[in-house]
């Protein structure tokens, strides 16, 4: 099984970015290569549409508000890889009040590709999310 995690310090309160990032069905409003998040099964599965049109099913498997964090398995996707979860999660960062450390993290195994090739592709994307995270806040105001 291969793994990566991508992280970023932000100079933004934890809460006020849980509150964009927290929902498992806000996506679109923070990583603009995902264009439609459709919610099913009560909000525990979410039906994603890519800039390509490409549709990605996932299943929330944990949630945590009060640890503002939350853990999803991929059920369907364009991807070379199976056993897929991924764990978002926003903490404040030791001794800097009002600064947010963001960790994206997966585990998954590989299929048809190199455990390399499978971890920069998704070291790749959760870098590009972190960094449109990011951008969003800062267009915000943050």
């Amino acid at each position: 099984m291969a793994s990566t995690t991508a992280s970023l310090d932000l100079p933004v309160p934890p809460e006020q970015v849980w509150q964009l990032i927290g929902g498992f069905d806000s996506l679109p409003d923070w990583l603009p290569y995902i264009s439609e998040s459709v919610p099913a099964e009560g909000g525990r599965v979410r039906h994603l549409r890519n800039e390509d049109g490409g549709v990605i099913v996932e299943r929330l498997v944990a949630f945590d508000d009060a640890a503002r964090s939350y853990s999803y398995a991929i059920l369907d996707a364009p991807f070379p890889v199976t056993d897929y979860l991924s764990t978002l999660t926003v903490r404040e960062v030791p001794g800097r009040s009002g600064a947010s450390h963001v960790e994206w993290s997966g585990t998954f195994t590989p299929t048809g590709v190199s455990e390399d090739e499978a971890v920069a592709l998704f070291h790749g994307i959760y870098a590009d999310g972190l960094a449109a995270l990011q951008n969003t806040l800062e267009g915000c105001g943050s």
